[in-house]
């Protein structure tokens, strides 16, 4: 009962890539890369097993970004041709690279990391990949001139990699979508036909990670903006619960969602994020706790997991750290609370 996992994103080493940010360029080349890349995933494989998270991941360390992460590997982006554009409904500006053909996946981008996971835990195992909405809303067009149709085109290509991290061993496959956030009305609509296209066929366990976004400068001030109860999830949460996906996290630490909005899935397992991933301060177990516990007047303790807002790769080593420590130990508190300990 009440399980635990991470959203999506853990820090990286000094020493693999600059620490504290985003798109961080990698300190290290070649084979090095890799095997540096091995080394940390491996290290918190170790840790997150140790902090009580039941449901691991490899915490993106063989990637510089969720989304560009697996962009790299597309095929009809020039990455050459770079455009400065609005990022979540124009909330800041990016530097990125723009489709000028039909995007196609040569090869796996993805498999060889899950592989690598897989044979180091024996706990169940997550992956993460970006959902269709949030790609085209970090990418430009120069080609399909409609966005649902480019975020279709994606939800090809990211439902044939699913397939193969299935067949990797993953048990749970979640889409980062925090797009949907900045789009509510597109997220009701075709944001969710494209969830649905890129979980076709899957028999592991589906997700969908929606949230406010990391912990930045950016996301931050735009909080602000947002009055007292951020109510964005009311838009599209009857949408969601009606489409195929079984899982949805969303932000609840320290934020002004209401609550009672989980009760408009019904029909999903939740995975209520305890962990403000916006502040350097380590919650205490109890504090985890109660968070989780106000969400049991809305869903089942068979349908909660217990996760983070979002991911917690801008934050330094030892606040992630303290902060998953604090994720298994709240959790715990809470199931023997519950008496299933």
């Amino acid at each position: 009962m009440i399980p635990t996992t991470v959203a999506g994103s853990l820090p990286k080493p000094d020493w693999l890539a600059e620490p504290e940010k985003l798109w961080a360029p990698w300190r290290l080349e070649g084979d090095e890369l890799l095997e540096g890349q091995k080394k940390s995933a491996l290290a918190w494989l170790r840790f997150q097993e140790e902090a009580g998270i039941d449901i691991v991941s490899d915490g993106e360390q063989f990637r510089k970004h969720f989304v560009h992460g697996f962009l790299e590997h597309i095929e009809g982006i020039d990455w050459q041709r770079i455009t400065t554009m609005g990022i979540r409904n124009d909330r800041y500006d990016a530097q990125v690279p723009t489709v000028t053909q039909a995007v196609r996946r040569p090869l796996p981008v993805h498999v060889e990391s899950a592989k690598f996971c897989r044979a180091n835990t024996a706990n169940r195992l997550k992956f993460t990949l970006p959902g269709p909405m949030t790609i085209c809303d970090t990418i430009a067009d120069a080609y399909y001139g409609d966005r649902p149709k480019m975020a279709m085109a994606f939800a090809e290509l990211l439902n044939d990699e699913a397939r193969e991290l299935e067949a990797a061993g993953v048990d749970v496959i979640q889409f980062d979508e925090p797009a949907f956030n900045a789009f509510t009305k597109e997220a009701a609509t075709w944001g969710v036909d494209c969830l649905n296209r890129a979980i076709d066929g899957l028999s592991c366990t589906t997700a969908v990670h929606i949230c406010y976004g990391y912990g930045i400068q950016e996301n931050i001030d735009w909080k602000k903006t947002l009055g007292n109860e951020w109510r964005q999830y009311e838009e599209f949460f009857p949408a969601l619960n009606e489409c195929n996906i079984q899982q949805v996290s969303l932000e609840c630490a320290h934020s002004h969602v209401p609550l009672s909005l989980i009760s408009l899935l019904p029909n999903k397992v939740v995975l209520v994020g305890a962990i403000d991933v916006a502040s350097l301060e380590v919650e205490t177990p109890e504090e985890v706790a109660a968070t989780l516990r106000a969400a049991l007047d809305f869903v089942d303790a068979e349908r909660m997991v217990a996760c983070t807002n979002c991911g917690l790769a801008p934050l330094p080593v030892a606040v992630a750290e303290g902060k998953l420590k604090a994720l298994g130990a709240g959790a715990e508190l809470l199931r023997q609370e519950l008496g299933a300990g």
